[in-house]
């Protein structure tokens, strides 16, 4: 049986949304519904996805292009494909709700007109602009639903606004025209969306569609000067207003009321010009005083903003200022191998400078140096982002190595996180400054790509900091566990929580003590909480009583796991990193529920660890005792997370941004 509804989606580069997008049209339709999807030659995990989600949902077709032909040709090629009896056309980007659509379709209409919200990235939503009939719609603003008879002799166009060359004559052809008054589809513009001339166009692409539109009809009149209006290009506009007025004239007569569409109608691009310029200089003059203030905010470094960019200079951070470490330091000594005449320049914080390694040089924040190599350094390369106060110039190249493998919601899913309130537009605006994104496999890349949506490169290779986990001997293990005082017979454990930013109390949900005291002294536990806690009081008393190691002072947790035989965490991204090494880790998860509904997570931690589960101090330590381990879940959980970290991440870092 032929499903009621074909919907066509043509992939291109968005894979951050592909899943959410597909997972919305297919949840609850049933065989009502058919998915056809057109990969349009993206050159990332778009075809390995369509392949996932056709081989696990039998209504998902799936075809692949070996070259790109643009979105026009991708949704001619789904048109050709479908079944159904009625066709949609969304957007990868978009979520969609067929259930009031498939209600609204037994009515038998020729085209249905759907309503929409609008979603901001940073969340929240809107109302989109309502249409009641033909005489309201407009072409790149709605979506619409074909009964596939009307369309099927139809051709979309070649270039950007290719939508037109359907969408018009279906309308003007159509015997019934219904709209849906619910909501249908959820609309994100992200900032990386594909934008292009294969997919957006110019605005003489659309004025190409139009001419090809072989009808007359005041509505469409109407259409093309409201697009031209929106459309109107910076350069060549008399051209351009001119033939749009002639193509609209063509059409019928157009019923529009606003000052700028009426001269576009009439043709009078001199007056219109006229008019814009009168508009600029008042918008100008009332922004004057906003930017005047955006200068004085920026005064620290003004001087050093008008020297040239330094095209040997690189500057260095990592978690806020804070010391060496991490992705940031693994690429640092990577390019002072590989690329040895870009000077690198480190920046912390006064209590960081003094754990600085010899030889390595470093400026101290908020100094008149800080603000001269923020302001001239060719690569700026953080693990998170740079304070609000630093201007991203132009020939300026910021890379974004990221510190984690996400496990729990983070960048724009947390709008609607519980608990304190966020603010994500400024957290969007630091994001923007990036060039390059690294993340550690794809499960990262598809959740960067989505929470961060902004337009940059992602650098899938494996963190760079995992370098030193993947290329360590054994040799390494015995030097560093002698630096630290484990003797050879002992198990050394390295215990890591994460920040629970919800909780009053940072204090673990694990009694150390108790945990200590029974593994006795073949174990020695290294306790090293978030670097969120600085100190911690009852951790240092159990340190100076020799019970456990207090190790969150040490510089590199990249040795720590290095040293230790087996890894306890709750849900720290620390586990993705530890997993590396391939040795045992416990999940001690006594408070799950409150953390997964708290923070929100990206899978179910409980269904895939990368071993033993334990609630309780008692069953931790029947695990460590017991050498318990579960070695299939631990394969699994690195083939999933862990499959670029080969020990070469850095030197793909740098060979591509320093090339």
């Amino acid at each position: 049986m032929s499903p009621r509804l074909s919907i066509v989606v043509v992939a291109h580069r968005e894979q951050g949304f592909l899943e959410p997008c597909l997972q919305s049209v297919l949840e609850g339709t049933g065989d009502e519904v058919e998915v056809i999807a057109i990969d349009d030659a993206s050159p990332d995990h778009v075809p390995a996805l369509l392949d996932v989600a056709a081989a696990r949902d039998a209504r998902v077709r799936v075809e692949h292009r070996a070259e790109r032909a643009g979105l026009g040709a991708g949704r001619q090629a789904g048109l050709e494909l479908a079944r159904g009896e009625y066709v949609w056309f969304i957007r990868v980007t978009d979520t969609a709700d067929p259930a009031p659509v498939l209600a609204a379709l037994g009515e038998q209409p020729d085209v249905l007109l759907l309503q929409h919200e609008r979603a901001a990235v940073t969340g929240g939503k809107r109302p989109g602009p309502r249409q009641s009939g033909i005489e309201t719609v407009s072409p790149e603003l709605f979506d619409k639903v074909f009964r596939r008879e009307l369309i099927s002799g139809l051709r979309f166009g070649n270039a950007g606004h290719s939508g037109l060359t359907v969408s018009w004559p279906a309308l003007l052809q159509a015997q019934r025209i219904a709209v849906l008054d619910t909501p249908a589809y959820i609309r994100l513009d992200p900032p990386n969306a594909t934008r292009d001339a294969l997919t957006t166009g110019s605005p003489a692409d659309a004025l190409d569609q139009y001419e090809r539109i072989d009808a007359r009809s005041d509505a469409l009149a109407t259409a093309i000067v409201r697009h031209a209006t929106a459309l109107l290009p910076a350069g060549g506009r008399r051209a351009f207003v001119k033939r749009a007025a002639g193509l609209a004239r063509r059409a019928g007569e157009a019923h529009v009321e606003g000052r700028r569409e009426r001269l576009v109608a009439g043709g009078k691009a001199t007056r219109l010009e006229f008019l814009e310029a009168a508009i600029a200089t008042g918008r100008q003059a009332r922004d004057l005083p906003r930017r005047a203030r955006g200068r004085l905010r920026r005064s620290p470094y003004r001087a050093s903003l008008r020297q040239p960019i330094d095209p040997k200079l690189a500057a260095y951070a990592a978690y806020w200022y804070r010391g060496y470490a991490c992705n940031p330091r693994a690429i640092y000594e990577k390019a002072r191998e590989l690329a040895p005449d870009v000077r690198g320049v480190w920046i912390v914080k006064a209590e960081g400078a003094k754990d600085m390694p010899p030889g390595v040089e470093h400026v101290l924040a908020g100094t008149p140096e800080y603000y001269d190599l923020l302001a001239r350094a060719r690569y700026l390369i953080n693990n998170v982002n740079f304070p609000n106060h630093v201007v991203k110039r132009d020939g300026q190249v910021h890379v974004m190595t990221h510190h984690g493998t996400p496990l729990k919601r983070m960048g724009m899913d947390l709008a609607h996180a519980p608990g304190k309130d966020r603010n994500l537009a400024a957290m969007m605006r630091r994001s923007k400054r990036w060039d390059f994104s690294i993340t550690a496999n794809a499960f990262t890349t598809l959740i960067w790509e989505r929470v961060f949506p902004v337009r940059c490169e992602t650098l899938e290779t494996g963190y760079p900091r995992n370098d030193a986990l993947a290329n360590a001997t054994a040799e390494d293990a015995r030097r560093i566990r002698a630096q630290l005082g484990i003797a050879a017979g002992q198990t050394a454990v390295l215990y890591a929580p994460t920040h629970r930013e919800y909780a009053d109390d940072p204090t673990p949900p694990l009694d150390l003590a108790e945990v200590a005291s029974a593994l006795g002294p073949e174990f020695v536990v290294m306790a090293r909480l978030h670097y969120f806690y600085d100190e911690h009081p009852a951790l240092r008393t159990l340190h100076d009583e020799g019970r456990i190691r207090d190790v969150a002072s040490h510089p590199s947790v990249e040795e720590l796991c290095i040293a230790a035989d087996v890894l306890i965490t709750d849900y720290s991204s620390i586990m993705f990193d530890y997993a590396v090494l391939d040795r045992p880790i416990v999940i001690h998860a006594p408070d799950w529920e409150t953390y997964r509904t708290q923070r929100g997570t990206y899978f179910d931690l409980m269904r895939e660890p990368p071993g033993p589960i334990t609630r309780s101090e008692g069953e931790l330590i029947d695990v460590l005792r017991s050498g318990s381990d579960d070695v299939q879940a631990r394969a699994a959980f690195r083939e999933r997370f862990c499959s670029l970290e080969d020990g070469a991440a850095a030197e793909r870092v740098v060979r591509r941004v320093f090339g």
